[in-house]
């Protein structure tokens, strides 16, 4: 997600779960130890906070960051200790895998045209 709508997005759903907590901007900006016109422009969607304030933030609202960052649930490990997605592949499987998340969108379609082209081939005897 790109910076401007990662900032967007955080900033909308901290004031909703503002209001949906009854607080004012002053009252988080208090809690969180932020100035109100700061707070006021990270929910405006004109600035992302640092790290401890976005963990201050979520403590605040009551939310997990993987919320305010707009995460879904597939892009979350449950805990740092849960296996991968991959864990059930044999080996040589799992490196690939681990391999392919560095690699751009382009390379990865690419990579995808030619295992199709090889699935599709004739096999040889």
């Amino acid at each position: 997600m790109e910076y401007e709508r990662l900032s967007k997005s955080l900033g909308e759903v901290a004031r909703l779960a503002r209001e949906r907590l009854g607080l004012t901007q002053a009252q988080v900006a208090r809690q969180t130890g932020l100035a109100p016109n700061v707070y006021g422009r990270i929910e405006r969607g004109h600035m992302m906070p640092a790290v401890p304030t976005l963990r201050r933030l979520a403590m605040v609202l009551g939310l997990s960051a993987d919320v305010l960052l707009a995460l879904t649930p597939a892009q979350v490990a449950p805990a740092v200790d849960a296996p991968t997605p991959e864990g059930n592949l044999p080996p040589e499987l799992r490196r690939t895998v681990r391999m392919l998340r560095g690699w751009p969108a382009g390379r990865v379609k690419l990579l995808n045209r030619i295992l199709r082209s090889i699935e599709n081939a004739p096999e040889e005897e």
